[in-house]
């Protein structure tokens, strides 16, 4: 009875963020390329599945450097090119392509309109990129980037750099973190207090939310609250966090601060 009690739970969480998310736009997530997370794969996956498990249709688009090298095609015929993982989740590999596309102003915001184009099914772009390459790609949109880091020192280091990057460039001030790590939850947390710190002190920015992800755990285990209420934020917009309210969940709701 408790677990189907838990299933339906499950079921009108789901129902009310497509409720919510249903007739708006497409919502772009960019997830930020940091060379020194092995595990960002695993970090891509589950934050996909969570936003899977809320409803969402979602096209993974992989520029990052260390990306596979995109179809000899996909300057030809790109929806062709885009590979359906499961019913909820395609794989675009565009590794180069950002730079390949730039404009005479720099820009690569044409592109991704393009890529937009090509899967109007899709209810969330998830665009794995540098930060360089995120910033001639994303223009003037408001959003919040997710940036990747693990429990070591390089990466937190090569996350505030993104981070100072994108807010220097495109006036970012807000901000997730997911930490890739093992059975370290505070080691974790103690990594998100840190680059926190950093970014009210010297950029202004807000690091909305830290979630720990342990990267040894099965796929296929349901996402952990934390990481569903990133899913469910990242996929209303800057502008729709107050709706997660109207979710009929409150496991599902934005925290009002928080504290590391």
């Amino acid at each position: 009875m408790a677990a189907f009690s838990n299933a339906l739970h499950a079921t009108d969480q789901a129902d009310g963020l497509r409720r919510l998310f249903g007739g708006s736009s497409q919502r772009l997530v960019p997830v930020v390329h940091n060379p020194h997370v092995v595990c960002s794969g695993v970090l891509m996956e589950r934050l996909s599945l969570a936003m899977a498990e809320l409803g969402a249709r979602i096209l993974v688009v992989d520029a990052a450097d260390n990306a596979p090298v995109a179809h000899e095609l996909v300057d030809i015929d790109l929806p062709a090119c885009i590979e359906r993982l499961d019913d909820h989740v395609a794989y675009l590999a565009a590794r180069g392509l950002p730079r390949r596309h730039v404009d005479m102003r720099g820009s690569s915001e044409a592109w991704l309109a393009a890529v937009e184009q090509a899967a109007p099914w899709a209810d969330v772009i998830v665009l794995h990129a540098g930060a360089r390459d995120l910033a001639r790609m994303c223009g003037p949109r408001e959003i919040s980037p997710i940036l990747l880091a693990t429990v070591e020192s390089p990466s937190l280091t090569d996350a505030y750099a993104s981070m100072k990057l994108l807010s220097q460039r495109l006036g970012l001030r807000v901000f997730d973190l997911l930490v890739g790590m093992q059975a370290r939850p505070r080691r974790a947390a103690a990594v998100g207090e840190r680059l926190a710190t950093c970014a009210d002190n010297f950029l202004g920015a807000v690091l909305r939310a830290c979630v720990p992800v342990d990267r040894t755990e099965p796929l296929n285990q349901p996402a952990s609250e934390p990481l569903s209420r990133l899913a469910a934020q990242q996929m209303l917009g800057l502008a729709g966090a107050g709706e997660l309210a109207l979710l009929p969940d409150a496991s599902m709701r934005p925290q009002a601060v928080a504290h590391y």
